[in-house]
């Protein structure tokens, strides 16, 4: 019973409950921002350890190579469609971070305020909304998600 009960609720996770194709083209936009960002922080000190250490967070090193790890993994596993609502969660995350420590501290700089900071965080807003449709929506029918889900009844497939 337990065995059945797991993987009911795996099938759950995986499934994409909006099988459109069209979902590949977020999947895209945040799987590849995520990965590039991610493997910058390995590569560019500038948007890794300098970054980290500018925003105040103790081991700064240890920090931008975690997160950059994260970003690499979980944006690769978006990309193929492979437990994508999984994968978007620890994004999400990250994302949230990120605006906490870089954009809401712009609306208490001189010259800067509300409009600097809403022209600032607008692609964080933006993987941030595409990251919640992921998780909602799931990974859509052209996937691993959907092919690992198997076949639809035909009452739920409309």
């Amino acid at each position: 019973m337990e065995h059945g009960f797991v993987r009911s609720l795996w099938s759950t996770v995986i499934r994409p409950a909006w099988c459109s194709p069209a979902v590949i083209l977020i999947r895209l936009a945040v799987g590849l921002i995520f990965m590039t960002q991610g493997a910058l922080k390995y590569i560019d000190p500038k948007m890794g350890v300098d970054r980290f250490t500018k925003i105040g967070f103790s081991h700064p090193a240890f920090i931008a190579h975690f997160v950059g790890t994260f970003e690499m993994v979980c944006g690769f596993l978006v990309l193929i469609g492979l437990t994508t609502r999984i994968a978007a969660i620890p994004l999400l995350i990250i994302i949230c971070t990120a605006i906490a420590t870089t954009k809401i501290p712009e609306l208490f700089k001189a010259n800067q305020g509300f409009w600097f900071m809403v022209s600032d965080a607008r692609t964080d807003f933006a993987m941030s909304m595409s990251l919640v449709f992921l998780i909602v929506s799931g990974a859509g029918s052209w996937s691993f998600d959907s092919d690992l889900a198997g076949p639809r009844s035909p009452e739920i497939k409309k």
